[in-house]
């Protein structure tokens, strides 16, 4: 069996009263939800909201996963990396692009809460499959599931 290098992130969902929004980070010309690599001996869900506050400046605690420690991940990507995702929910808080205390810059570019269907206009393929999974949940917590 491969050996992979996990990363954990947090698809972050608000409940807008028209439709949810979702926290969307852009590298380059690549979006993506808050992620990074699991550090050795981390548990991947304590990576995944250390990596939200790192990279939006969101504080995140338990009671934030609303739907649980249940997660999607996604296939095998580039040279040998699998990305674990969470869902959150955050209702107050702006997010903002933090400079990275190695760097001194931000790790992205922007920012921005999009709905379902600005999402899939700009996220990867080998994430939409996240994207679905999350909106599932939240569609059946706004019709009371």
């Amino acid at each position: 069996m491969k050996n992979y290098t996990l990363s954990a992130g947090v698809v972050i969902a608000r409940l807008a009263p028209d439709q949810p929004r979702y926290l969307m980070l852009r590298a380059f010309s690549y979006w993506d939800f808050p992620k990074g690599v699991v550090e050795p001996g981390e548990e991947p869900l304590y990576a995944a909201m250390r990596e939200v506050q790192e990279e939006t400046g969101l504080s995140l605690g338990l009671d934030n996963f609303r739907w649980g420690k249940g997660y999607q991940e996604t296939a095998p990507y580039g040279p040998g990396k699998i990305a674990r995702y969470y869902l959150a929910e955050s209702c107050a808080g702006e997010p903002y692009l933090p400079d990275n205390p190695l760097s001194g810059k931000p790790e992205h570019e922007e920012l921005r809460w999009v709905t379902y269907q600005e999402a899939q206009l700009i996220l990867p393929p080998r994430l939409k499959s996240i994207l679905n999974w999350a909106d599932w949940l939240v569609q059946r917590a706004l019709d009371g599931d």
